[in-house]
């Protein structure tokens, strides 16, 4: 299975190099990712669980028809991008910056009161290094940002019907959103992708600044040959346009027939966030923090070699992991775009009990048998080139941000925690022999 996923993934690598490289692409190799993709979001499990998959799918399938049929060109000719696709574009930035909007007013009484911010940059699943100065902003500031988000999530995508400059505005604010996203917070790919469909907000005339004019350049290629289509009386359209033009259509079609269920949760009460009403995920709902915690709690695996966990004088280890909170000295991460998933898993286990997360017990059997696949997702393991632990156990943590230029600030901690209680409690291979079985999971071997 292994290899399969390996397999599948360098494939995908070395399709989007070449386009990447080349700035060449067609159909067929852009549908080629978009079901590579498919194929690992669905074997994926939870470990693809998150919303922005769905948004990458939409997307990237969006994607296969702004290109042409089987050409391989920096410039095809003869297939501009169709308005459909233009359009597809502009609706699915519309649903997500409203759904997100939504699922907030609808959501935490915080967005209502305009609080939210007050919690959000320490609460957030991965902090960053900014996100700690942020969090001491004055109150007045968390209630200007939680203002902008209700008027860029719940007005501004408003502005994609309102004519060109409107439209070109909307794009140039949510971009500019996307990016102050970014810098304050490691929120994966997401807002990284979220700009993606934003760029559909502008036309040529807009971006034009960003290409070079000189002789032989993009632009003057362009230019000329948009004066020879014009100086074509009726050009004979192409086997490859025709099904071009034909499938663009069936894209219209197929959009507006999955945005009625799509429509129907945006105006419903009861909106559900990051969901799809088809298999495919052609066509689906969007949203982001509809709530927010308004405490940090961690879950800290430990690790002891002692025969007996319950003896006082059993040295407990902890692990740590590549970029979520841990080591109160370490520094936040900043890893955006990339995702650590198996981070982003703890934090929502966090809040939550194992019972509900039991791919956390998985893990702490995986741990006792120091193997080395589980081991290359973390940080640290304190009993590298030693014996697996005994016994591995979950403590509960409530975590704060220091104060910059505080006590504990001054001593190097970016971060206060204290014992909330138990997680799980400690657990030996011998307690879960039972557990894997009933669950049908392989029997971790020591190693």
């Amino acid at each position: 299975m292994d290899s399969n996923l390996d397999a599948l993934a360098l494939l995908g690598l070395g399709i989007s190099s070449f386009i990447l490289v080349t700035g060449c692409a067609n159909m067929v190799l852009m549908t080629a990712l978009w079901v590579l993709y498919m194929s690992l979001v669905n074997v994926g499990q939870i470990w693809y669980s998150f919303g922005w998959e769905s948004q990458l799918l939409e997307t990237g399938f969006l994607g296969i028809f702004l290109c042409p049929l089987w050409t391989l060109s920096q410039l095809p000719r003869k297939t501009p991008t169709s308005r459909i696709v233009l359009w597809g574009f502009r609706w699915l930035i519309f649903r997500i910056m409203l759904g997100a909007g939504l699922i907030k007013i609808r959501g935490d009484q915080c967005w209502r009161d305009l609080t939210c911010m007050d919690f959000h940059y320490e609460t957030q699943p991965v902090p960053n290094p900014m996100a700690y100065f942020l969090h001491r902003s004055p109150w007045w500031v968390h209630r200007f940002e939680t203002l902008s988000n209700h008027f860029l999530e719940l007005v501004v995508p408003f502005f994609i019907f309102l004519g060109r400059r409107m439209c070109i505005l909307h794009g140039a604010l949510q971009i500019l959103f996307q990016v102050v996203l970014i810098i304050s917070g490691n929120l994966s790919f997401l807002n990284w992708l979220t700009i993606v469909p934003s760029i559909a907000c502008f036309d040529d005339a807009t971006l034009g600044f960003l290409f070079p004019s000189g002789p032989g350049s993009l632009k003057d290629r362009v230019l000329k040959m948009q004066k020879e289509e014009a100086r074509e009386a009726r050009p004979t359209p192409t086997y490859g346009c025709m099904v071009r033009q034909a499938a663009n259509l069936a894209l219209g079609v197929l959009v507006a027939w999955l945005s009625i269920p799509v429509v129907l949760n945006l105006l419903s009460p009861k909106q559900v966030m990051n969901s799809s009403f088809n298999p495919l995920r052609i066509v689906n709902t969007y949203g982001a923090f509809g709530s927010i915690t308004r405490e940090r709690t961690e879950v800290i695996l430990q690790g002891t070699a002692s025969p007996n966990a319950s003896a006082p004088d059993a040295v407990w280890e902890d692990y740590e992991f590549k970029c979520k909170p841990g080591d109160l000295r370490r520094r936040p991460c900043l890893i955006s775009p990339y995702h650590h998933r198996l981070d982003w898993l703890m934090w929502f286990a966090a809040f939550q009990t194992y019972e509900q997360h039991e791919w956390v017990i998985h893990l702490a059997g995986r741990l006792l048998a120091n193997d080395a696949e589980v081991l290359s997702l973390l940080a640290f393991n304190p009993f590298a080139d030693k014996a697996p632990p005994r016994w591995v156990r979950g403590e509960h943590y409530r975590y704060k941000f220091s104060r910059p230029g505080g006590l504990h600030a001054a001593d190097g901690k970016w971060w206060i925690r204290k014992r909330i209680g138990p997680y799980f409690p400690p657990l030996s291979l011998r307690n879960l022999k039972g557990y894997f079985r009933s669950r049908e999971w392989p029997y971790p071997a020591p190693e």
